[in-house]
């Protein structure tokens, strides 16, 4: 039986199916990934771009999904990715979930349906649906950034709801109706996902991450210390470590937007203030002047040994003379009676 699987149908508002999409360099020098869920009763789809697959990202795709439908399906396939799974295991045994997953997975009111390993055909819908969007969506054409992208997937989307599909037999768009009913209530706070790492402080007030640089004030940093990055979708948040931050102080250290492509400086010139800039220095053709003559000190006096054991202050206090007798009664080595001169 290798090689065969067992088809399945579901009912409205119990599954959709995610996978990412690797779409090349459609900007100039950036590389473009494609999001894509797909709700499997209806095969409506949603698809968006992006130039990173990090963790923020995936879940910020997830979440402008839910907004699309209008809702939540009860359960969402995925791939085995290190973004849901936090280990990989033997078959048959049960999938550790990523702590982000579990957590973004129960705010929101679903369940991750992990895939076993080397099972493209359990998501068939959603992998479908990429080759689709990539031959109707972006073959022949150009962009310029991630909004024209959109823009253009959200053009094709109503052609694509007016098709017949080929399985069941229905337009899309009117079987998408009772699928998008199905689904659960969105939540009234969204769920944000954040990276989360540290990083040493260079000499020159600037952290490195994903290859590009980013600044921090100098006068609440030292070389060499570790502070936390916490890396959203477009912002990226500073923190100093609880020992580095006095209780009265917030340990934000600086707020930037991420960067979008490897190498960038994203630097707010105001850190680097009271650090030396090279404005005093100066060159010269012309002898600089004379420096002007040190005043020699008066020489002191000088006073010899005896001189001054004689008229210092201590010479002229009276000292007991004892005989050595009377150091033998203290240590209790005689009884005889001792007199004291004085």
């Amino acid at each position: 039986m290798r090689g065969l699987h067992r088809r399945f149908e579901v009912v409205a508002g119990a599954q959709a199916q995610v996978d990412w999409g690797d779409e090349g360099e459609l900007l100039p020098g950036v590389r473009v990934y494609s999001f894509h869920m797909v709700l499997s009763y209806s095969r409506d789809p949603f698809c968006c771009y992006t130039t990173s697959m990090n963790a923020a990202t995936w879940w910020d795709c997830h979440r402008r999904a839910f907004a699309h439908f209008g809702g939540v399906p009860a359960a969402i396939v995925y791939d085995r990715t290190k973004t849901i799974v936090r280990r990989h295991v033997r078959p048959g045994v049960a999938v550790p979930l990523h702590p982000d997953a579990a957590a973004f997975a129960d705010h929101y009111g679903f369940t991750p349906d992990v895939l076993a390993a080397y099972r493209p055909t359990g998501k068939g819908r959603v992998e479908r649906q990429v080759k689709i969007v990539r031959d109707h969506v972006l073959a022949g054409r150009t962009f310029t950034s991630l909004a024209e992208l959109d823009a253009a997937f959200a053009a094709w989307l109503p052609i694509r709801r007016a098709q017949v599909h080929r399985t069941y037999g229905e337009v899309i768009g009117l079987r998408a109706e009772p699928d998008r009913h199905a689904l659960g209530a969105l939540p009234a706070v969204p769920y944000l996902v954040t990276d989360r790492c540290l990083r040493r402080v260079g000499k020159d007030c600037l952290i490195s991450f994903e290859a590009s640089l980013y600044s921090m004030p100098a006068d609440r940093i030292r070389a060499g210390q570790r502070v936390e990055v916490r890396a959203g979708v477009d912002t990226i948040t500073i923190h100093a470590l609880p020992c580095d931050t006095p209780a009265e102080q917030s340990s934000v250290l600086a707020v930037h937007a991420r960067a979008t492509r490897p190498g960038s400086w994203m630097v707010d010139e105001s850190h680097w203030d009271g650090l030396p800039d090279g404005h005093t220095r100066a060159t010269t053709r012309t002898s600089p002047p004379p420096r002007p003559a040190r005043q020699q000190r008066p020489a002191q006096p000088s006073v010899g040994l005896s001189t001054l054991l004689t008229t210092h202050a201590a010479a002229s206090v009276a000292v007991a003379h004892r005989p050595l007798a009377f150091y033998d009664t203290v240590a209790g080595l005689g009884t005889s009676s001792v007199g004291v001169a004085s």
